[in-house]
């Protein structure tokens, strides 16, 4: 408590870390990012490499939350005593077999340090809170789905703002999305703030700096998430606080992405591509860039270099057609129809008999074989003047619900792109392959996002420390 309110910038340790996308928030908002722990290897790497590339090799280590003790921990990273190290604990913990828990086993972590491990995978948040019992940050957050306050028929976020009280915590949590804090996308998250009792702090969250109608759906979303906080209460759940004009304009796919270099889908070949031998491309010779996009470019310890990295897509040689030929906005029933258009007039012109060899082979060439009834939002070309939808870990297999806006380059989004959608600069390195990339970016916690909600903390421990160093 003393070193902070000396001034001296708070240190964060990274729970479930992935490739940095709170800690890059974190670190923006002034803190610094003193350690990580994440299971994947090739996201640690990520990780070790944008915030400890003079200590990469000790930094990149994968370490499993379950078998890494918090002593173990402060010894290989050189911390020192695990009471004393680290000021503020962040991460999402997985969410699985909720529906199995309770307030009763949430309480036994307070007591019992190993209570996680009567079902490690399915209870990882339990091992996040021993690591708070452990560390005694004087902040945390937590971030995680909607679906975590009404899983199973309980609010598991209460719970877990129950169980941080009665471990000397005040904690809140709310439900926000990154479009209204910056994010060119519509993504909501539950977070959850806690500070030490002794601060006398209430959390509190952010309010909106951008405007946008949420689309319908997700309204239901909302309810659904939030039916166990309408139906118990409970005082942990801030409501938040809706966005009204004359706020500016969400953050627009167009403003996010429209800068960079054009590729077309069609000049691209399979094959496994490693981010690290790809040829960096030339940015686009204009001074006609958002102030998005310049903050991409320009992000301090990250900007991007003359050339941009990472700008691969993936090769979909049935599908340009399509891509260019469905309206912004479209999902995939009507790209199966305009496929299957598409299909009839070029067996026509071929001359060929329905059901034939040849009609069979074009058929299977021109037109996707999912089932529309299954896969109806599986597809989704981007609008330019909206913010794009929820990224997520799946664009790691395919970028299918991401396809680009300009009908004219007729494919998915890059992995760039897709960085950047998820408020990524472009100096910011992945390591892997371009699956591997993906897959982390989708996994993220957008950084601009939780700059948000780290700038309100650091602007609340620097009050609660002054008033605490004056009263001692």
């Amino acid at each position: 408590m003393a070193r902070l309110a000396s001034g001296e910038a708070p240190r964060v340790l990274d729970l479930f870390a992935g490739c940095g996308g709170i800690s890059l928030g974190f670190l923006k908002a002034g803190f610094r990012i003193d350690a990580a722990v994440e299971i994947d290897p090739i996201a640690a790497r990520s990780h070790a490499r944008n915030f400890h590339p003079g200590d990469f090799k000790r930094h990149s280590v994968a370490r499993d939350m379950v078998t890494t003790q918090p002593s173990a921990l402060c010894r290989d990273l050189k911390l020192g005593r695990v009471s004393e190290a680290i000021d503020v604990i962040v991460g999402g913990p997985p969410c699985q077999a909720y529906a199995r828990v309770g307030r009763a086993k949430l309480r036994e972590i307070a007591a019992h340090p190993e209570a996680f491990k009567v079902d490690p995978r399915g209870n990882l948040y339990l091992r996040y809170l021993e690591y708070v019992r452990a560390f005694q940050p004087v902040a945390l957050l937590m971030e995680n789905v909607p679906d975590v306050m009404s899983y199973g028929g309980h609010n598991v976020a209460q719970e877990m703002v129950e169980t941080l009280e009665e471990m000397g915590y005040s904690a809140r949590y709310s439900l926000l999305n990154s479009a209204f804090h910056g994010v060119p996308q519509t993504r909501d998250r539950v977070f959850l703030i806690a500070y030490r009792t002794e601060l006398g702090v209430v959390p509190s969250f952010p309010p909106p700096t951008r405007f946008i109608a949420l689309p319908p759906g997700y309204a239901g979303q909302r309810r659904v998430a939030l039916q166990l906080v309408d139906l118990l209460g409970g005082r942990g759940f801030v409501p938040p606080v809706a966005p009204n004009p004359p706020m500016a304009a969400a953050i627009s796919a167009e403003e996010a992405i429209g800068d960079l270099p054009p590729i077309q889908g069609d000049t691209v070949r399979r094959g496994m591509r490693r981010l690290d031998g790809t040829q960096a491309i030339p940015y686009p010779a204009t001074n006609a860039i958002s102030a998005y996009a310049a903050t991409m470019r320009q992000w301090p310890g990250f900007e991007g270099r003359p050339n941009l990295d990472d700008h691969v897509i993936r090769a979909l040689p049935r599908d340009g057609r399509i891509f260019a030929a469905m309206p912004e906005g479209a999902e995939y029933p009507a790209a199966l129809v305009l496929a299957d258009t598409m299909f009839r007039e070029e067996a026509a012109a071929q001359g060929l008999s329905e059901g034939s060899e040849a009609w069979v082979a074009l058929k299977a060439a021109m037109v996707p074989p999912y089932n529309p009834a299954t896969f109806a939002n599986r597809w989704w070309k981007l609008r330019r003047d909206q913010p794009v939808r929820t990224l997520m870990a799946h664009i790691g297999k395919d970028t299918y619900s991401h396809i680009h806006y300009d009908a004219a380059q007729a494919r998915t989004i890059s992995v760039r792109e897709a960085a950047r959608l998820q408020s990524f600069p472009d100096g910011f390195r992945f390591e892997g392959a371009m699956n591997s990339a993906f897959r982390q970016i989708g996994n993220s916690v957008p950084p601009l996002m939780v700059e948000s909600l780290a700038r309100s903390m650091a602007a609340v421990l620097a009050r609660a420390t002054g008033r605490h160093t004056e009263a001692i």
